[in-house]
């Protein structure tokens, strides 16, 4: 057993523990507690000994989670850049650029950039939407380049920083999945980078699905945690389909039917880098794939060694978000699976066009 497979174990072990207040949580509450205070002494510390100072005179919209790892922040990213366009917007992004190494200035580009250089979402939100971003540990700074190199943008979207206090924000909105806020503790006992108490402070509470809207009671058990933090908390579901593969080497497309069809006698691997990579090998079998083999690798994978030649496969199906890693890499059986990210409440995007009106308009009198 390699050290990939033992992490990965590991990693679904925790996710198990954080999902109840058993052994490992009640081992763990000492130091939980200790994390929160640290967290209390850090807020304390931005808010008397760094005041803030608003240099940024257009609306910033952070899309973040308090559950660790991934809750779908990045495709919610993609959806919004698309979808406010519409509604006359020009959005920028910024993000942390995870597991990159960037020196004392931010990566600023659009379009087709270096994953290894701006990281694999960076990479993935910018090639899906062409939106300018940049890139580096501080939001603010990235943000402020961001705007000196493309001074059309009227909106910066954040991918993740809800904990970045230096960043000033007008909109929050968190993600979660089906896991909801886990057992409610904080790090380590609890999956929790902040409590439940920090969502009376955002502004809506997206909460992933899927395949599928939430069944009503479902969404009303899950989303029960914050009634009592936040009577005005806009929630909603959203859920992620699958609407077409893309042939990596040639860029030929299939929609999932056609696809689906077109592999049935054959060998299929399906491959995930991502932090649930069962919601992935789920999402295939919902169209009809049943994948021969999966392979899970840790959450951004760098693909610096492939993984691929020793797969005993006639088709390989990614991830958009390990794909953009594989541009490079020769192998006819590499297939990406596209995703499509909904709103369940039609009414939430207008709704949302409408805050960031009255928060660009207060900024421009400011």
């Amino acid at each position: 057993m390699n050290l990939i497979t033992l992490r990965t174990q590991f990693e679904r072990w925790l996710q198990r523990q954080w999902q109840h207040r058993g052994v490992w949580a009640w081992t763990m509450a000492p130091f939980a507690l200790l994390f929160g205070l640290i967290l209390k002494l850090r807020a304390l510390r931005f808010q008397y000994v760094h005041p803030s100072h608003r240099q940024i005179k257009i609306p910033i919209l952070v899309v973040g989670n308090i559950y660790i790892g991934g809750t779908g922040k990045t495709p919610v990213v993609i959806a919004l850049v698309k979808q406010l366009r519409a509604f006359g917007w020009q959005p920028g992004v910024i993000s942390r650029g995870y597991g990159t190494h960037i020196g004392d200035h931010p990566l600023v580009g659009q379009g087709m950039v270096d994953a290894k250089m701006f990281g694999d979402e960076p990479s993935l939100i910018t090639h899906e939407t062409g939106a300018p971003i940049a890139v580096h540990p501080n939001r603010h700074q990235a943000c402020l380049d961001l705007l000196t190199q493309f001074p059309q943008i009227n909106l910066v979207i954040s991918d993740d920083g809800l904990q970045h206090l230096r960043l000033p924000r007008d909109i929050e909105l968190v993600v979660q999945d089906v896991r909801g806020t886990g057992n409610g503790w904080l790090l380590p006992a609890g999956p929790l980078r902040e409590p439940v108490s920090r969502l009376r402070d955002a502004d809506a509470l997206l909460t992933r699905t899927d395949d599928a809207p939430l069944q009503e009671k479902k969404q009303s058990t899950l989303l029960a945690v914050t009634h009592h933090h936040n009577s005005n908390l806009r929630k909603t579901s959203i859920f992620l389909q699958i609407c077409q593969f893309r042939h990596l080497s040639s860029g030929r497309m299939q929609d999932p039917a056609t696809f689906s069809s077109s592999v049935t006698s054959l060998a299929v691997t399906a491959v995930a880098g991502i932090a649930t990579p069962e919601k992935f090998f789920s999402s295939l079998r919902t169209i009809g794939i049943s994948p021969k083999q999966v392979l899970a690798l840790p959450d951004h994978f760098s693909f610096e060694q492939s993984p691929f030649a020793s797969l005993d496969a006639d088709v390989i199906v990614l991830t958009g978000k390990d794909a953009i890693k594989c541009q490079d890499v020769t192998d006819d059986r590499l297939w990406v699976a596209e995703v499509d990210m909904r709103f369940s409440d039609p009414e939430f995007l207008p709704w949302l066009d409408h805050q960031l009106r009255i928060k660009a308009s207060r900024l421009c009198r400011d």
